[in-house]
């Protein structure tokens, strides 16, 4: 298979959802509980390198209860979404830069490095055949899940020799129940995401793993998320449990935690820092202490604070709890500078301002 022009073989789903079932779904389609009629799939083995390219109807994987992924957790994932722009084409938000992470992320597990065009071209052509599942209501948009698995059949820990990449799609609505409403999230002091020298930097399943304890405490709680502090101090902010974070100064500056290993680089995170500098705001990358947090709220030298993400795009954070702190930001709601990025960021995905940054990849 060439490297140059990806081509994936397409085997048409031979029964489809209708398209009348399909309006019916799109109406509320919620977020990752429906799926598109196809999946592309694409498979690495040592001898032969990325081989197989192709499009064919989503369907149940079959393993081996030796595949080494149920047992050393070689698995790494995506999230990047489609959207429909005002003339009823197509368009990708940024594949290159999420193709760039899942090769970073590979390397990271010592799996084999999916080469990005050939990423690019596997959401690309899915999303140019399902392209009647992205959703035409305001705020929905059709959710890509690349990812990729390792499949060799053995017992022994080591790396894998063969691997399964496949993207599967979705169409969502709003990731949080109460659409652009603030959330609450939880300070969690009993556990990590994250530690120096491990695998924060990199989009894996164990990391995600490692926050599910955490988010149910939350959860118990009355809370929307959980935020982690450090490994090492227990002290600076960090990131959600799937979102980075951002706080919003009353004299109009941004500030968020550094990347140095132990967070996800986030798309949407940087993507809001190059739309924040174009609109002349101060943007720094600092660390933030839990406790300056809540004496800023308090004395009200913090005015915003809201997280991001692919997913949840970007969500204002109104009340932060936990064992040791509580306290309100702001008036408790979206504020002015959250809702001014996330409209800025969003009129250039749905293709309603121009996208001078060359972020759209359109889908012929």
């Amino acid at each position: 298979m060439s490297q140059d022009t990806p081509e994936f073989l397409l085997e048409r789903h031979p029964n489809p959802v209708t398209p009348a079932e399909r309006e019916r779904l799109l109406q509320d389609p919620g977020f990752g509980r429906i799926f598109t009629d196809h999946m592309a799939t694409v498979r690495y083995s040592a001898d032969r390198g990325w081989h197989d390219a192709r499009i064919g109807a989503r369907a149940d994987l079959s393993l081996n209860p030796s595949t080494l992924v149920l047992h050393y957790a070689q698995e790494i994932f995506e999230g990047l979404k489609a959207y429909r722009l005002p003339d009823g084409s197509a368009t990708l938000f940024r594949p290159e830069a999420n193709a760039r992470r899942f090769r970073n992320s590979a390397a990271r597990l010592a799996m084999a490095e999916l080469p990005e065009d050939l990423f690019v071209a596997s959401v690309e052509q899915l999303v140019r055949l399902e392209r009647d599942w992205i959703p035409s209501a305001d705020g929905a948009s059709l959710y890509l899940r690349p990812f990729m698995i390792a499949t060799e059949v053995a017992l022994g820990t080591k790396p894998s020799t063969d691997y399964l990449y496949a993207v599967i799609a979705s169409p969502v609505g709003a990731y949080f129940k109460g659409g652009g409403s603030a959330v609450t999230i939880w300070v969690s002091d009993n556990y990590t995401r994250a530690a120096p020298g491990g695998t924060g930097a990199a989009k894996c399943g164990g990391n995600y793993a490692a926050s599910l304890q955490a988010q149910a405490e939350g959860a118990r709680e009355g809370c929307d998320q959980v935020v982690f502090l450090d490994a090492v101090e227990r002290r600076w902010v960090e990131e959600l449990g799937g979102m980075n974070v951002f706080f919003v100064f009353a004299d109009g500056s941004l500030q968020t935690p550094p990347l140095t290993g132990t967070i996800l680089p986030g798309i949407t995170r940087d993507s809001l820092i190059t739309l924040a500098r174009d609109l002349g705001m101060t943007v720094r990358e600092e660390p933030y202490s839990i406790d300056q947090w809540q004496a800023d709220a308090q004395s009200g030298k913090l005015a915003e604070a809201f997280a991001c993400g692919t997913a949840a795009v970007v969500t204002p954070i109104g009340q932060v709890k936990g064992r040791k702190h509580g306290f309100t930001i702001g008036s408790g709601g979206a504020g002015e500078v959250t809702l001014r990025l996330k409209a800025a960021l969003q009129d250039i995905q749905r293709g309603r301002s121009d996208d001078k940054h060359g972020w759209l990849h359109k889908v012929a």
